[in-house]
């Protein structure tokens, strides 16, 4: 960290004229040093973020909690202080401040090893179990869906694969009311369609001036919903559940309280997709480990 630092720091004085480096470098080092929030207020602050969400922040990414705090209080121009008091009072500020503190990155067909073994895998078990019991539904959950670019991957791609008379309903959640807002609208901008193939960007949407627009036929297959993971969401008998790049953010309790809630919701053959750097190994949870040949997932087989 220091090594990186030090670079920072002589590549943005490295035009300044010798007698200036080193009253530059002191006050560069004045500025990454300093504080936005005193220890007392950090922890307030993330006490709050954890037992409402299970979100945790800790030394490691303290900064990030601040540069996000101290964004947001330059335009709503309250102190510290009134902000944290706002927030434990009001619950709409609350959600607007767990949205404004969350990761959102995202694209489309992200992780290709994931969809393979959702078309080559997951969905033929599916067919072969399902069809035994019902007339061809499938239901999924992508929770943590960000912008909607994984629910929209998981839409196009159920509706080129699955059997003509076979549906599927799509739930996306978030904790980002702007992240939500933005999925609902389906609009995306061109350098943010890469990884869509060609033949389903022609089909499943419109072009239209700085972008393109998902079509209705396919929107109209997912439902987007606020919901914050730390609760039970309420669905029973999904047959496939995405939370990838989720848990990463909760300490180990938070993570094993959610992925029990997912087994909780899911059909007795289901499925749970995670992010490729996360892992249940060593949790208290009853999902079998699943290694395809092309990506690790786990399922619930009761």
């Amino acid at each position: 960290m220091i090594k990186n630092r030090s670079f920072w720091l002589i590549s943005s004085i490295s035009l300044l004229e010798p007698i200036d480096i080193v009253a530059q470098l002191g006050y560069h080092i004045t500025m990454l040093d300093a504080k936005f929030l005193n220890d007392a207020d950090f922890e307030l602050f993330r006490s709050l973020i954890y037992a409402e969400s299970g979100i945790t922040f800790t030394a490691t990414n303290r900064a990030i909690l601040e540069s996000r705090i101290k964004d947001h209080l330059r335009d709503k121009k309250l102190t510290v202080k009134e902000y944290y008091g706002e927030i434990s009072k009001n619950k709409e500020e609350l959600k607007i401040f767990l949205s404004l503190i969350t990761t959102n990155l995202t694209s489309f067909f992200r992780n290709d090893g994931h969809f393979q073994a959702l078309e080559k895998h997951v969905i033929p078990e599916l067919i072969n179990n399902i069809k035994k019991t019902s007339s061809g539904n499938i239901k999924l959950w992508c929770a943590g869906c960000s912008t909607g670019q994984e629910p929209y991957s998981i839409a196009m791609l159920l509706s080129e694969i699955l059997p003509p008379s076979w549906k599927f309903d799509i739930t996306a959640s978030d904790i980002s009311l702007k992240c939500l807002m933005t999925a609902k609208e389906g609009f995306y901008k061109e350098n943010n369609v890469d990884g869509i193939p060609q033949k389903y960007l022609d089909k499943y949407f419109s072009k239209v001036d700085g972008g393109y627009k998902v079509l209705s036929s396919l929107s109209s297959k997912i439902k987007f919903d606020y919901h914050n993971l730390k609760n039970d969401s309420g669905q029973r008998n999904l047959d496939i559940v995405f939370c990838r790049n989720v848990i990463i953010y909760f300490d180990e309790a938070a993570q094993t309280a959610v992925i029990n809630r997912f087994w909780d919701s899911m059909s007795p053959k289901s499925f749970l997709f995670i992010g490729h750097s996360e892992s249940l190994f060593g949790m208290n949870t009853k999902f079998e480990f699943v290694k395809t040949q092309w990506a690790t997932l786990y399922r619930k087989n009761t």
